[in-house]
């Protein structure tokens, strides 16, 4: 599983696999995400079009606990020159929708695609 994430961005070599773990708490408690749906963007910068949509798995619901994976066809066909960008919301069952990346509310995190060799 080849990638890193950050505060800003998250990299991945063009055509591998990558999990992103999550883990939903406060300060001192799992937070319960029993019924909630998680889901990831990539857009391209220039002209804003969905490059593709990830759908997160929830692992252990009352833990908090979930991932979204990244397969090779998510980014086997992806430019490596273009700029792209990301964040990562979750719903709750009871509708309240929250970005969860970045945490910055005042930015977007970017998407940087890494070459490969061996195909």
């Amino acid at each position: 599983m080849t990638g890193r994430i950050s505060p800003n961005f998250i990299e991945v070599r063009q055509g591998d696999s990558f999990n992103i773990i999550l883990q939903f708490k406060d300060e001192q408690n799992f937070i319960d995400i029993s019924g909630s749906s998680i889901k990831m963007q990539v857009r391209n910068c220039k002209d804003k079009k969905i490059a593709f949509t990830k759908i997160g798995e929830i692992d252990d619901a009352i833990k908090g606990k979930a991932h979204i994976s990244l397969i090779p066809a998510d980014t086997k066909n992806l430019d490596l020159e273009t700029d792209y960008v990301t964040d990562i919301q979750i719903t709750f069952a009871n509708g309240e929708v929250h970005t969860i990346y970045p945490q910055d509310c005042n930015r977007v995190a970017s998407f940087i695609i890494t070459q490969n060799v061996t195909e």
